[in-house]
């Protein structure tokens, strides 16, 4: 739209706005917790009347969108543009815990990971993750082990057995919504810094989503090191990545995971 008029200002807006409230239960809760007149509110829906900037940036910060909402239809801007964790129903649950996660607390780069199997008490699985920062957010990535994925008869290719997460801040620690692709094998992990001669470990737990079974376990310790950019540790995490015993890990590692201890 080119120099747009004032009243196509108002209609587009009205029109976004009126989008944008379909996803709420009540105009009133939505005008109480923004701090909008209800009557001015349906003014902006009608396209009668145009916010101030800062009730304009106040709209715009509780349905997480920015100033296109003013010239292009909501349509037009993809729902890529707004964070599911920013919508209104869990913003100020969730959206907190993942911005407050910074650098010193959990840094970017390489971790090697070790927990008991699932499926397996006498077994552990190593493996290799990668945690980055993009848009505001903590992801990690890694990839499940060939040995493991095959013992389940699933296939080994990298797509299959690829997973990525969401981490965030935690109360005691940090925390992690982990899955393979289309939702597959979704594990909820915890874990806390634990004291180190180079402050680069974390110990906690990992839970994953399966039915009550005889066979296999749903929950397990893990340790996390964090490897910094040295290769000669990437590498070696990597070559290391699969399934090992109790005897083949480091001291550390069997002191965190308390490996004759049951877990509850």
């Amino acid at each position: 739209m080119t120099n747009p008029s004032p009243s196509e200002l108002r209609n587009m807006l009205g029109a976004n706005l009126r989008e944008l409230a379909k996803s709420t239960n009540s105009i009133s809760a939505l005008c109480r917790e923004i701090g909008i007149n209800r009557t001015q509110f349906n003014r902006y829906l009608s396209g009668e009347s145009f916010p101030r900037p800062d009730v304009l940036f106040r709209i715009c910060r509780y349905f997480n969108v920015d100033a296109r909402i003013l010239l292009e239809p909501l349509a037009d801007i993809g729902p890529s543009e707004r964070s599911l964790l920013a919508h209104p129903d869990v913003q100020d649950f969730l959206s907190a815990g993942v911005q407050a996660l910074t650098e010193t607390q959990f840094p970017s780069g390489f971790y090697q990971f070790v927990r008991k199997s699932f499926l397996n008490d006498e077994t552990f699985v190593r493996g290799l993750i990668y945690v980055y920062r993009k848009d505001d957010a903590v992801f990690l990535r890694g990839f499940e082990a060939k040995a493991a994925m095959a013992e389940q008869g699933l296939p080994t290719d990298p797509r299959t057995r690829e997973f990525r997460g969401l981490v965030m801040a935690a109360e005691g620690g940090i925390a992690a919504l982990v899955s393979r692709r289309n939702s597959l094998s979704i594990s909820f992990n915890f874990f806390a810094q634990i004291s180190s001669f180079e402050n680069n470990q974390w110990a906690g737990y990992s839970v994953r989503t399966a039915r009550e079974s005889v066979i296999g376990s749903r929950t397990s310790r893990a340790v996390y090191e964090h490897l910094g950019q040295d290769t000669g540790k990437i590498l070696s995490a990597a070559r290391q990545s699969g399934f090992c015993t109790a005897d083949e890990l480091v001291p550390y590692q069997r002191s965190h995971l308390r490996v004759d201890e049951p877990f509850y």
